[in-house]
């Protein structure tokens, strides 16, 4: 889950939003206008407006807390986050790597329903010092209400749920082996999923409408996420023993860096598809460029452009060993959002692995282990 609109950062972790956001945070206002009308006619229309905006906006934010602790303790165990990213389900921190250790999993899975239920006590309490009828008193009930329904819903056993790594951090410490625990908690998750579907389909054809819908989605997204997670487990053990030199391509295609832009689009880029060159100079393997580099130089300097002036220099290339395991380097290539790793041998260019050669090679041992 990538961000389509970056907001900043906060404590050094990055905060986006995806596309989908904007839907739930219209649907969440829509609901809080409608609530606080109902509960409250003696209010005026600004009044409504207002609280139920500035209350949508509390929401995001306890959100933010919620993944925020999952970020902050992944950190002080070592693990960093890229991003955390609010999307139409709630948030997801973009943690770069899995715990080292089953002790370590359920610290930072426990985190978020804990920030969560300490936020809904925290409204609780405030709520005391409010009188009721009030705009804060009803703001504050709803964000404990949501806090507290939230909290126990990620509490639920089902991966990729904080309550399901929650129980294969449990699993792991039982039995020592990460994999099949994984597994064990991809498969509850996925039946968990079924489970929602089935519900939120009986309900809508019940009366319940959207809300039906809307949890069948929420078991949609349990099914697809655990899937998606089991199948990592198998992926992962097709990996091992395997190295970049075993998926790197070798007659990579390399031009010289005084050539102009022009020349390499017209005989080059457009003429064999490839997206990724390496660039020569009297030293040697100089930088690469890809496509990205040429579409950000205006086409009018394409002829009086040279390669090595718009190239990644090698300095700034990220690059691998061809003793690097495969599955290092596609943590690379995941973590910097790279479709592909150059190889290099003591400063000279001997390959390049991509994500699609590796999912060839893959595809080409789970045909012949069949």
């Amino acid at each position: 889950m990538r961000s389509s609109f970056h907001l900043g950062s906060l404590f050094g972790v990055k905060i986006g939003l995806h596309y989908s956001w904007f839907l739930i945070a219209i649907l969440i206002v829509f609901s809080l206008l409608q609530q606080f009308r109902l509960e409250n006619p003696a209010w005026n229309q600004s009044m409504v407006v207002a609280l139920a905006i500035a209350t949508a906006v509390l929401f995001f934010a306890s959100l933010l807390a919620h993944e925020l602790s999952h970020a902050l303790v992944a950190r002080a165990k070592g693990i960093e986050t890229r991003e955390i990213t609010l999307f139409a389900l709630g948030g997801v921190a973009n943690i770069e790597k899995n715990a080292t250790s089953a002790s370590h999993e359920f610290l930072i899975a426990i985190v978020g329903p804990f920030a969560s239920l300490c936020i809904s006590a925290l409204c609780l309490l405030t709520r005391l010092l409010t009188s009721q009828g009030s705009g804060f008193h009803a703001m504050l009930s709803w964000l404990a209400y949501i806090n507290l329904a939230l909290g126990l819903f990620n509490l639920l056993p089902a991966f990729p749920l904080d309550g399901g790594r929650i129980l294969r951090a449990l699993l792991w410490w039982r039995s020592g082996n990460s994999e099949s625990s994984t597994q064990t908690a991809a498969r509850i998750g996925q039946l968990t999923g079924f489970a929602f579907i089935a519900l939120g389909i009986f309900q809508f054809f019940g009366g319940a409408g959207f809300g039906g819908l809307w949890i069948a989605f929420i078991g949609w997204f349990l099914l697809q996420a655990a899937g998606a997670s089991y199948l990592e487990v198998g992926l992962s053990r097709a990996l091992q023993g395997i190295t970049v030199a075993d998926a790197m391509i070798t007659d990579c295609l390399s031009v010289d860096g005084g050539m102009n832009v022009q020349r390499f689009v017209d005989e080059i880029l457009l003429r064999n598809g490839r997206r990724c060159i390496a660039v020569v100079d009297e030293n040697g393997f100089a930088g690469l460029v890809t496509p990205n580099e040429v579409k950000h130089l205006e086409r009018s300097r394409w002829s009086i452009t040279k390669l090595s002036e718009i190239m990644r220099p090698l300095g700034e290339v990220r690059t691998v060993e061809p003793g690097t395991p495969l599955k290092t380097a596609l943590e690379i290539m995941s973590k910097m959002d790279l479709n592909q790793l150059p190889v290099v041998i003591r400063g000279t260019l001997a390959g390049i692995v991509s994500r699609a050669e590796v999912l060839s090679m893959l595809q080409t041992r789970m045909q012949l282990q069949t």
